[in-house]
C-alpha cells in the first residue's frame, strides 16, 4: 500500500490550535459551560471557512478534504489535552476539561486523546495529501473508519452511562457531527475504486483451491480467530457479572480495570462481544471457504477498530488504573470456597 505524502497546508493550519488554545484558556467568559460550547463551535466554524477559502479546488474534488482538515485541527487539540493531563504542559486546555468535557480527564479519555492526536492526525494528513495529489486513499480511509467508529461506539455511551453521566455539558453535543460524518465518510470511502492487487487473478485462484491445511498462514490465523472469539465471549461474560469463580478471579486478578465505575471498559467489552465476535466467526468462515470479496475491506476496518483499543489504549488504561479495593476488602468479598 502506497503511503501518500502528508498535506503540509493542513499540518500548518492545524498547528494553529496551539496558540488558539493558549489564548482561549485565559478568556474569562470560558468559565461557563455554555460559553465553552459556543466558542468551540465558533472556532471550528471559522477554521472551516479558512479551509474552504484556501482549498476550494481540493474540496470540489473531494469534500472529505474539508472533513479531514477540521478533524486534524481537533486532533491537535486532543493531543494538547492529553499532554496537559499527564503534566507535560500547562495553560492550554484547562478550561475545556473543567467546563467542557470533564470526562476527558479519565484514563480512557486521556488515551483516546493521545490516539486521536497521533495516529488519527497522521491519517488525516496522509488522506488530505492524497486528495491534493488526486491519489487513492481507500485503504487508509478504511483503517481510519474502523478506528474512529470504535472510539465513538465506546466513548459516547461510556459518557452517558458511567459515573460522568451527571457531568454532561453543552459541549457534549458538539460530538453529534462525529456520529454523522463517519456515516457519510464511510460510504464515500467504500465507493472509491480499489487499488490493483499485487497478485494476478490466476495466482489467486490457484491459492484459493487449496484446502485450509495446505495454507499454513491461514491455518494459524484461523486458530487465532477461534481463540480470540472464545476469549472475547469470556470477557463479555465477565463484565456482565457472570457468577462463576473463573470470571470472579479474572476480573480481580488480571483485569481489575473492568471494575472501574466509569462505563468505558464495560462498554468496550460489550462492543467486542456483539460486534467483534461475529466478525471473528465470519472471518474464520472466509478462511475455510476462500473467495469472499468482502473480507479485505472489512478486515481493514476491523484492524483499525481492534488495533486502536486492544494493543494500545486498553493497555495504557489498565496501567493507569488505581486499585479499587484493599487486600482485606478483596479477601472478604471472595467466595466461601476460596476464602476457606
Amino acid at each position: 500500500m502506497d503511503i501518500p505524502p502528508l498535506a503540509g497546508k493542513i499540518a500548518a493550519l492545524s498547528l494553529g490550535a496551539i496558540p488558539v488554545s493558549y489564548a482561549l484558556n485565559h478568556v474569562s467568559v470560558l468559565s461557563h459551560p455554555l460559553g465553552v460550547a459556543l466558542m468551540s463551535a465558533l472556532i471550528l466554524g471559522l477554521f472551516f471557512v479558512a479551509i474552504y477559502s484556501l482549498s476550494r479546488g481540493e474540496i470540489y474534488y473531494d469534500p472529505l478534504y474539508a472533513v479531514f482538515a477540521v478533524f486534524a485541527f481537533t486532533s491537535v487539540v486532543d493531543l494538547l489535552i492529553a499532554l496537559q493531563e499527564d503534566g507535560y504542559m500547562v495553560g492550554f486546555m484547562e478550561f475545556y476539561t473543567k467546563e467542557g468535557e470533564p470526562y476527558l480527564r479519565t484514563a480512557h479519555g486521556v488515551f483516546i486523546c493521545y490516539w486521536d492526536g497521533t495516529v488519527h492526525y497522521l491519517l488525516y494528513l496522509a488522506m488530505a495529501g492524497a486528495i491534493r495529489r488526486r491519489k487513492r486513499y481507500r485503504n487508509l480511509g478504511l483503517y481510519w473508519l474502523g478506528s474512529f467508529i470504535m472510539s465513538i461506539l465506546v466513548f459516547l455511551p461510556g459518557n452517558i452511562l458511567g459515573k460522568y453521566s451527571s457531568e454532561i455539558r453543552p459541549s457534549f453535543f458538539l460530538t453529534i457531527p462525529y456520529v454523522l460524518v463517519p456515516c457519510w465518510a464511510g460510504l464515500s470511502v467504500f465507493n472509491q475504486s480499489q487499488a490493483p492487487t499485487c497478485c494476478s487473478p490466476h495466482v489467486v485462484q490457484e491459492e484459493q483451491r487449496k484446502g485450509l491445511l495446505q495454507r499454513p498462514a491461514d491455518l494459524a490465523l484461523f486458530i487465532y480467530l477461534i481463540f480470540a472469539g472464545f476469549f472475547t465471549l469470556f470477557r463479555g461474560l465477565v463484565v456482565l457479572d457472570c457468577p462463576t469463580d473463573a470470571c470472579f478471579v479474572y476480573i480481580y486478578q488480571y483485569e481489575p480495570y473492568l471494575r472501574d465505575p466509569v462505563a468505558y471498559p464495560k462498554v468496550q467489552m460489550l462492543v467486542y462481544m456483539f460486534y467483534a465476535l461475529p466478525f471473528y466467526g465470519l472471518a474464520a468462515y472466509a478462511l475455510i471457504f476462500p473467495g469472499c470479496s468482502w473480507l479485505p475491506d472489512w478486515a481493514l476496518v476491523f484492524a483499525g477498530a481492534i488495533g486502536q483499543v486492544s494493543h494500545w489504549i486498553f493497555a495504557k488504561e489498565s496501567a493507569h488504573f488505581p486499585e479499587l479495593e484493599t487486600d482485606s476488602e478483596r479477601s472478604s468479598s471472595l467466595p466461601r470456597s476460596q476464602s476457606e
